[in-house]
């Protein structure tokens, strides 16, 4: 026997048995930071969580001390087959992964433990995931393995087995991997249960290990890993590390959305930062993305180098890819986050991330899957999208710069998970309601659960979903006098059956025929448009589709033919809240620094240098931020912030208007506030309007019936009242109708499976539609039988759907802070009417469905009428957003009328309700023929105060309701059959006729001619804004009171504007521009230049220009003097030497 005293002294520090420290002596230079703080936390029985960047030796350090635990056992006597150790992952894959790795330490303390003279310790690990084969599980429960490597949900199912619930009744420890990837949704309050069951399984304390990327605050994360009534140590070893981080830009500017031909150079560019590096990662944000990456690889450096990877791939290919990546039989994988989390992959060089991650946290776990090894470099190249999109990356690496993280945010209390584990844990055994409450708060996010939610979960579960539909829906049997509950038949198989919090994507899986083999999957919708001879890509492979049944697409290999990309539908992740906050410092970072040069080139150029100083940006992206931000601020006044928010209003091609509120808030702040907004003008114009909300505006869509003074928009909503108009507007999304169902799904309302099959999506879609017409029926009711708002039953469904809306999808409570802030002053509001959409409402003019906040499709968005610039020089001088004097003259002048007859002069009289005296004057011709007209009896004049005013017969009445003391002359009565008018009536007809007839006009140019007050005048042009027949601004170039203008004329002069700025920058043929050219370089015979002080000009034009020495004197400044010689040359020299 070896002597036991003559330890390592790697063992001496951490007390591990000689073999296990042995093998890490052999394998590792020295524990890690992180290590050395853990070991002995973890082996004297505390929660630990430890905290530390990717590639730091945390999933070792956790094993390691179970390891050796079971090593020390096996030691003493032959270990039974019992499990011991549990390791959870979020990711089934890296389940697979971590397997794998044990087995090198397995083997490696093997050998030390031969070479000491002992027995090998017989340790045995297996993984159970939904993956796993029949026969594999059925393994497992002969022989329970002592390291169980599984999922959180497969985890649930052991729990609610009977032999899943042996297997794990002996377990010490559980490993928890990457908890922060599951603590901030209800897969992880999922999670905290299923741990607190199995705490009561074991009837211990299982000692808890959590593995987490550092996270904000990290306290939180520990009270989460040890749950309620707990103290959890915490090893935090820091997020700071040098990272190798640079953003790529294509040679030429960024678009709102990003061309085929720039797309075709970013490939370019991946493909060439490939070829440099030995391995590299490409992160996308969207699975057809990442097939349409690797399809464009492979073309550029071959099929076999390129592989995809995704969730909607089959687990052998994402496996197959992994490995051949691993093995370096890859130079490039393209991913989604299915690669996010720790899955060893071997040694990546460079991760390249294709547009923003929307979170700092995101970043930084895949840049860290580069240099994944302690003491690596991790490399990360940024590839932005868009303008915004590079503002956007811009500002993320400033935060990281700055060394900030996202703030975690864990759910509380979801009720549909809580109603599905009570179901799961009842269905175990029978429970007392007491203890179950005191189980279920031990969980973290229920620890402050409040009795009467948990009772109404429980009567729920006992008395049915429904109350119309009595228990036949019910899974408990509920004894009030005993205080108990017990499962009905079959609930305890449903609980099984239908867990989990994932939701069903209603998507088709793909069967590679002849073989049968599922490839992965592509959404219904793609499926059911496709035909059979249909060609697609999947997993880099192209699939010719050999027929569609339910639920599934028979394919067969395509031999390389040219294929389509799959769609799949999801919701988009919002960005972070500290990324916004980042955006929106940068942007006023940029506002200030223009601000501080009164020229404008200059504060550019001073700009410029700021953040290729203070970022590192090369010149080339810090130059398009500028430009960018500078020429948004010139027609804006000012650039949005968290604290100054603008509004801008521009007309369409169909006369309608379209509204931008910018705010970089992030979409689930601007979702809440979009949706709300478009209730509110609902409700005040009594049309549905289309409205977006991306991460940084929302944009309202309104019809050429809307008028309106745009400064009143900022005060539609009142914090007061806003979140009840959110609610409203909230029940109208189809938002609420998706939530519903996973919520339902999740607390086994709508089970998944139904007689041993899986519900079609399709079914599952009009059970979910028919359980909430008789939980919420005024959610489906009638709308014409509906009497003001809908009524919200008390119910925990119904109750948790909304939370999940408003604080899931949205952000109601930053919103609502906002609002406050507004009211209080604390922010502040710029409103501007624009002749053309300012830069930054490009992005959003082009917004994706994903961003609609209703229902209308993408070829019918009213936004898809805008017109725009084609280009504004962010240095030019001028007021960007000022509609063009010229065009404003050229629409009044056409609005005037100009008759050449009496007959013309009657319509023009009709037209314009009445003409005065000072009017008729200034035209020649006029007073003729008001002269004749009155001699016909077909007009006359009538005189009230200062109101000199020539009428039509036909509009007589109207005049006189509004100047009841009116004298005619000559004396004329109205036609017979004229309608009765109202004085207020009158005058507001009156002004709706002479607007028409006139550009945008100040209220005392209007009210002055027709002898008018301010305030009549104010009212009668106050209803026509409500009609929406007139709107009002300062539309005039260097016009500081307010204008009003009726609404097609002013469309009008704003299509003038903007066809008068196009044409500035109209594209010349061929001919001119030579012509142009010529001048320009002084070589025409009309520009050519003489004399000696005309030689320093024409060498500062040149430049830079590489010619031969020889050529220089008699063809380049021949050319361009008249009377250039080599004695002229040579005398500026001895000047200038």
């Amino acid at each position: 026997m070896p002597d036991m005293n003559a330890r390592p002294q790697s063992e001496l520090d951490h007390g591990f048995h000689p073999a296990v420290a042995a093998w890490f002596g052999a394998a590792f230079d020295a524990p890690t930071e992180a290590q050395r703080q853990a070991w002995p936390l973890i082996a004297a029985g505390h929660p630990t969580l430890i905290a530390a960047p990717t590639g730091s030796g945390k999933t070792l350090t956790a094993f390691l001390a179970a390891i050796d635990a079971l090593v020390r056992e096996s030691v003493e006597a032959p270990l039974p087959d019992q499990t011991r150790v549990l390791y959870v992952s979020p990711l089934k894959a890296l389940s697979n992964d971590i397997r794998v790795n044990l087995l090198a330490p397995l083997a490696g303390i093997d050998q030390q433990l031969q070479a000491m003279g002992l027995p090998p310790h017989g340790i045995t690990s297996a993984v159970r995931t939904g993956d796993t084969t029949p026969a594999e599980r059925r393994a497992m429960v002969r022989r329970s393995p002592h390291i169980l490597v599984s999922t959180p949900e497969s985890l649930y199912v052991l729990l609610g087995s009977d032999s899943g619930r042996a297997m794990l009744a002996d377990v010490r420890t559980v490993i928890v991997d990457e908890i922060h990837a599951v603590a901030p949704s209800k897969r992880g309050s999922h999670l905290a249960l299923s741990l607190a069951r199995l705490d009561a399984l074991c009837g211990r304390a299982v000692v808890r290990v959590g593995l987490s990327a550092t996270q904000k605050p990290l306290s939180l994360v520990a009270d989460f890993l040890s749950g309620s009534g707990r103290q959890c140590e915490v090893v935090d070893v820091g997020h700071v590390r040098q990272r190798d981080l640079a953003l790529e830009l294509p040679p030429v500017p960024l678009e709102p959305i990003m061309g085929n031909d720039v797309w075709e150079r970013v490939y370019d560019r991946v493909a060439e930062l490939t070829v440099l590096h030995r391995t590299t990662l490409v992160f996308v944000n969207t699975r057809r993305m990442a097939e349409r990456m690797a399809r464009h690889l492979a073309d550029r450096l071959g099929s076999e180098h390129v592989a995809a990877h995704h969730g909607s791939l089959a687990k052998e290919y994402r496996l197959d890819a992994e490995q051949r990546l691993k093995r370096g039989q890859l130079r490039v994988l393209v991913a989604t986050a299915s690669l996010e989390l720790g899955i060893d992959i071997g040694d990546v060089d460079l991760v390249c991330q294709i547009g923003s991650p929307r979170s700092i946290s995101a970043f930084l776990q895949r840049v860290g899957r580069s240099g994944h090894q302690v003491g690596g470099l991790p490399k990360g190249r940024l590839f932005p999208t868009s303008r915004d999109d590079l503002v956007e990356c811009a500002a993320l690496l400033d935060c990281v710069r700055r060394d900030e993280l996202d703030l975690l945010h864990i759910p509380l209390a979801p009720l549909d998970v809580l109603a599905q584990q009570i179901v799961a844990e009842v269905g175990c055994r029978e429970w007392r309601e007491d203890a179950l409450f005191d189980l279920v708060r031990q969980a973290w996010p229920y620890a402050t659960l409040a009795r009467s939610r948990f009772d109404a979960v429980v009567r729920m579960l006992a008395d049915g979903y429904s109350s119309g539909r009595g228990v036949r829906g019910a899974y408990l049997h509920r004894d009030t006098a005993a205080g108990t509950l017990r499962v009905r038949r079959g609930g305890k198989m449903t609980a099984v059956t239908s867990g989990g919090t994932i939701p069903d994507n209603a998507d088709f899986s793909v069967i590679l025929e002849p073989q049968g083999h599922t490839v992965g999957t592509v959404h219904e919708d793609f499926a059911v448009e496709s035909l059979a001879g249909d060609v697609f890509q999947l997993g880099n492979t192209s699939y010719r589709i050999l027929r569609v049944e339910a639920g599934r697409v028979r394919v067969e290999d395509a031999q390389g033919a040219a294929p389509n990309i799959p769609f799949w539908l999801g919701e988009a992740p919002g960005r972070s809240d500290e990324l916004s906050q980042g955006v929106a410092r940068l942007r006023g970072e940029i506002d200030h620094l223009l601000q501080q040069r009164a020229d404008a080139r200059a504060a550019i150029e001073h700009a410029v240098d700021h953040l290729v100083a203070r970022l590192g940006l090369d010149d080339a992206g810090a130059r398009q931020i500028v430009d960018y931000l500078a020429t948004a601020r010139s027609a804006l006044s000012a650039l949005p912030t968290r604290d100054t928010l603008v509004m801008e209003r521009f007309f369409d091609e169909s006369g309608g208007t379209q509204l931008v509120l910018h705010a970089p808030y992030g979409s689930r702040i601007n979702r809440a506030w979009g949706l709300a907004l478009r209730k509110r003008f609902c409700r005040t114009f009594n049309v549905e309007l289309q409205a977006a909300a991306t991460e940084d505006a929302i944009v309202l869509s309104l019809a050429d019936s809307h008028s309106f003074a745009l400064d009143e928009v900022w005060r539609y909503l009142k914090s007061a009242t806003a979140e009840q108009v959110l609610v409203q507007a909230l029940l109208d999304a189809p938002l609420f109708n998706v939530r519903w169902r996973w919520n339902a799904t999740t607390a086994l309302a709508l089970p998944r499976f139904s007689g041993g099959r899986k519900l079609a999506p399709q079914l599952q879609r009009m059970r979910s539609d028919d359980l909430l017409a008789a939980v919420f029926p005024d959610q489906v009711a009638c709308l014409e039988n509906l009497v003001g708002e809908r009524q919200l039953p008390s119910h925990p469904l119904v109750d948790q759907t909304l939370d999940d809306c408003l604080h899931e999808a949205m952000d109601s409570q930053g919103w609502l802070a906002l609002l406050r802030r507004m009211e209080a002053g604390q922010v502040r509001l710029v409103a501007r009417d624009l002749p053309a959409p300012s830069a930054l409402a490009m992005e959003i003019l082009n917004a994706r469905p994903y961003a609609f906040l209703d229902d209308a499709p993408l070829e019918e968005r009213r936004t898809q009428a805008v017109a725009s610039r084609r280009w504004s020089d962010p240095a030019a001088a001028g007021d960007l957003g000022a509609l063009d004097a010229g065009a404003i003259a050229a629409v009044a002048g056409q609005a005037w009328p100009q008759p050449r007859n009496a007959d013309e002069m009657h319509e023009a009289l009709m037209s314009l309700a009445c003409i005065t005296d000072a009017e008729a004057a200034a035209n020649p011709g006029w007073p003729a023929h008001l002269g004749a007209l009155a001699s016909g009896g077909r007009a006359t004049r009538l005189v009230q105060g200062t109101a000199r005013l020539w009428v039509a017969r036909e509009r007589l009445a109207c005049l006189q309701a509004a100047y009841p003391q009116a004298t005619a002359s000559p004396p004329l009565v109205p036609p017979p059959d004229h309608d009765p008018w109202s004085g207020e009536v009158a005058m507001v007809e009156i002004v709706r006729a002479r607007l028409g007839g006139f550009g945008p006009q100040a209220i005392d140019a209007i009210a002055a001619p027709l002898g008018w007050n301010l305030a009549d005048t104010g009212f009668a042009l106050a209803q026509l804004e409500r009609e929406g027949y007139v709107m009002r601004g300062r539309f005039a170039p260097g016009v500081e009171v307010e204008q009003w203008c009726e609404r097609h004329l002013l469309a009008r002069i704003h299509r003038y504007t903007i066809g008068h700025l196009r044409r500035e920058i109209e594209p010349v043929e061929r001919r001119d521009f030579m012509r142009f050219l010529l001048d320009w370089q002084h070589v025409s015979q009309d520009t050519r230049l003489q004399g000696r002080e005309a030689l320093p000009q024409l060498l500062a034009q040149l430049e830079g220009f590489e010619a031969a020495a020889g050529a220089w004197e008699p063809e380049l400044l021949g050319a361009r003097m008249k009377d250039y010689s080599r004695q002229i040359g040579r005398a500026s020299c001895r000047e200038r030497v």
